[in-house]
This record gives structure tokens, sequence and C-alpha cells, in this order.
């Protein structure tokens, strides 16, 4: 395989380098090597990726997937899901301890890193337990999870539910130099709940999960990351209060990033009228006010980035009722379209800042080699058709799951290809043939 690789015809976005304009991006042995090479620069032989009218952007980076391997396989695999991760433009994906046995252990870690490598898709990078075995009561030997490969530390799906563990773990992560993940919830509130309380969840029955189990949270979360000087990263959040919250703690200093999910700005929970279980996503869909406000909170950057909210369940474990349904959905595949449906079509956002909630940000975050096409970064680029309007169709994901609350719903913005470390691993045009 030729690994020089020419992108032309395509307009280049990196809000790295606060690029948005056509050019041509040059790759070769993995790392972009200049963007609008001159023709007497140009080796001898090389590939040309024509991107006629398409976005050249930083691959995508997810803060939070589960990928369910080990122990869950029915669900999905770590080949599985990277393969998705790849078919929705993601390059890196942060691989979250949903798994049995937990990742807090050395060899837990290993085990992901080395599926992935045979994967051959997204690079998937660990999220270790904050915990020992996820119980959130002893703190996990964090040091030694960060030497075997963990990027970050969390009990997701979990929240983190001791005040004094957390306290100690953003002292203890200072040192290592490592965020902190939290899902921001209350279990005593949120237990048994399957949709957002309010009007609607009063007329249909159904349990609701209070805002105020987000909320209160939240509140913990940024008290106790201001006291420690930690860094804290919270979400997917969802909820108004947690978003005034965060603006208030932001606009006085204090580091906190959060992170929102595609549905929770896409949907509402009008939709449960339907009781279909492809609705029962975590966090669960809001009221059309906090909906608002989210949009509005990832435009004004109280919210840093957009993380897919992958969940996935099996078809099984999704057929049953609503009280039974486990929360779950598959959204690799529709994260970006999701996005830019929601917010680039309706105008809050442009492409630029939409990668850069989607990649740039992301991996700031996270403290990887990723979110941008600056001379010398890992080639790990996503080329988008930014007008292509497609249908969500379950059937063809190559997610394990299929259950998504966006099944049938036109979207704008398809991934084209998808290139990881200079080298295509996703092509449309050849996957449809």
């Amino acid at each position: 395989m030729n690994k020089t690789v020419l992108i032309t015809g395509g307009t280049l976005v990196d809000p790295s380098q606060n690029l948005s304009r056509p050019g041509r991006l040059l790759i070769s042995e993995g790392r972009v090597i200049a963007i609008d090479p001159k023709e007497a620069d140009l080796p001898s032989e090389y590939t040309t990726i024509d991107a006629t009218g398409c976005l050249v952007a930083p691959g995508l980076v997810d803060l939070g997937v589960e990928l369910r391997e080990p122990g869950f396989e029915e669900d999905e695999t770590i080949l599985s899901g990277s393969e998705a991760a790849l078919a929705g433009g993601y390059t890196s994906i942060l691989a979250t301890a949903s798994t049995y046995p937990v990742i807090d252990s050395h060899g837990s870690v290993e085990f992901v890193r080395q599926k992935a490598v045979q994967a051959n898709g997204a690079k998937i990078h660990v999220i270790g337990c904050l915990s020992k075995g996820q119980k959130g009561e002893q703190m996990a030997q964090l040091g030694l999870l960060s030497e075997a490969g963990a990027v970050a530390f969390s009990d997701a799906p979990r929240a983190i539910h001791s005040d004094a563990l957390l306290k100690r773990a953003l002292e203890y992560c200072r040192m290592l130099n490592r965020p902190i993940f939290d899902r921001p919830e209350i279990p005593e509130m949120a237990s048994g709940g399957v949709m957002h309380e309010g009007q609607i969840s009063l007329v249909l029955g159904l349990r609701g999960l209070p805002t105020e189990a987000e909320d209160l949270a939240v509140a913990r979360d940024v008290r106790l990351a201001e006291a420690t000087d930690g860094r804290l990263h919270v979400g997917p959040v969802s909820t108004m209060g947690a978003v005034d919250m965060l603006r208030r703690v932001k606009s006085r200093g204090v580091v906190v990033t959060a992170s929102v999910c595609p549905h929770n700005l896409m949907q509402s929970d009008r939709v449960m009228r339907s009781f279909e279980s492809r609705y029962k996503v975590h966090p669960p869909l809001r009221s059309p006010n906090h909906v608002a406000t989210l949009c509005q909170a990832v435009k004004d950057k109280t919210i840093d980035a957009i993380q897919s909210g992958h969940m996935p369940r099996s078809r099984e474990k999704m057929m049953n009722d609503l009280d039974e349904t486990p929360f779950g959905m598959s959204s690799l595949e529709t994260s970006l379209a999701t996005a830019a449906t929601a917010l680039v079509r309706s105008g809050i956002l442009d492409w630029i800042e939409l990668i850069d909630r989607m990649s740039t940000r992301p991996a700031e975050i996270a403290g990887i080699e990723a979110g941008s096409l600056k001379v010398g970064m890992p080639a790990d680029v996503v080329i988008i058709d930014p007008n292509a309007g497609w249908k969500v169709d379950p059937s063809e994901f190559r997610s394990t799951c299929i259950s998504t609350p966006f099944e049938g719903m036109e979207l704008i913005g398809r991934v084209c290809k998808t290139l990881v470390n200079g080298e295509v691993r996703f092509d449309s045009s050849v996957d449809a043939a």
C-alpha cells in the first residue's frame, strides 16, 4: 500500500488552526506532513483522494463509549464497536468500564488495548475504574492503571456517589495529570425512573427521572473541582440546572469541562408517548425547554463537547416493556449527522464549531494526540459530505445494537471516508457497493 496520500478538492476544517477554506492535505507515514503542498514538494508516487464538495476535518473523538467486552459481547464487541465508530467518523474513542470484569487492573486495561489493535479500526483509549470493582467505596489503583495506559478515570456508567472518594481522587489525579469523568446523577433520586420527570411522565403514568438528580450531582462535582483544583469532566449533562451551575462556576474561573449527547439536542420527551423502548435512553430525553438550553450552551461553550452516548444493548434486552428494558441506544453511527441536523442546519453552529465540539475539544479534554490537522499530527481524518441527506436505517448499522431513537429520521451530513494514521479504514462508497 502506498504510504503517501494527497487529499484534494475539499474544504479543510480544523478548529485547532482556525482553518476553514479549500485546500489540500498531504499525508505520509501516518502523519500530516503539509497543508497545500507545492507541486515540487510532492513525491513521485502517491495516492490521491478526491474530496470535492466535502469537508476534510480531524477525525471525531468520543469521550465515553460502552464497548461491553469482556462480559457482554451480546450487546457489543470491541470489533463491532470499532467498526461502528469508523462509520460514524470517529478515529478515537474512550471506552468506559461497562464490562465484566470491570477495568480496574493492569490486565484488564491491557486486554482492551490488545483487542483494539486486533480490530484495526478506530483508536481505542481506556477509561479505568475510579473505584475498586466499580463499587464506589475504595479508590482503585489509579497509578497502575495510568501506567497500563488508562487516559482517564470514571465509574461510568455509574455515578460517583461518594463525596470523599471523588475529593481524594481529584487530589491524587493532579499528580497523574489525568482527568476524572463523572456521569452526574444521584442514584437514590433516579432509581426506577424510565423517562424525564414532568407533565408527560405524569400523564403516561411512568416513573420519572427528576432533573434534581442531575442538578445536585453537578453542583457537588463542580464544588469539589474548585476545592481541589483537579481535572474534572462532567457529562453527559441534560438539564437547565446543570447548565446554569456550569455557567456560573466557569465565570469564576473554575476549570471544569462538560459534554452533552446529540439525542438531548435533537429530541424531547414528547416522543415517549409512543411507549417505544427505543426512546429509553440515558440521559433521558428532557422537555423542549431543556433541549433549547442545551443547544445554546453548546454554542456559548458552557458545554465543551458532544459525545455519542453509545450504550449498546442487544435486541433481546430492548424488546421488553419500558419498565424492564434497560437504558440503551446505538449512536456512534448517527452522532455526527444528528448533531449537524440539530445545530448546523438550524444555524446554531457552523461546521468548524461542530468539529471543535466533536473532535478538537474532546481530544484536549482527554489529553490525547488527536483533533487537529496540524503538520506532524497523526493523520486521523474524516471526510464529510455536509449536504448529503440520509434516512437512519438500523439494519445497516455496523454496531451489534440496532436500537436508536432516530430510526426512520432524515438527517444531514454523511461520512464518506475515515482515515486512521493515513489509512482509509472506512469508505462509504465501498461499503455500499
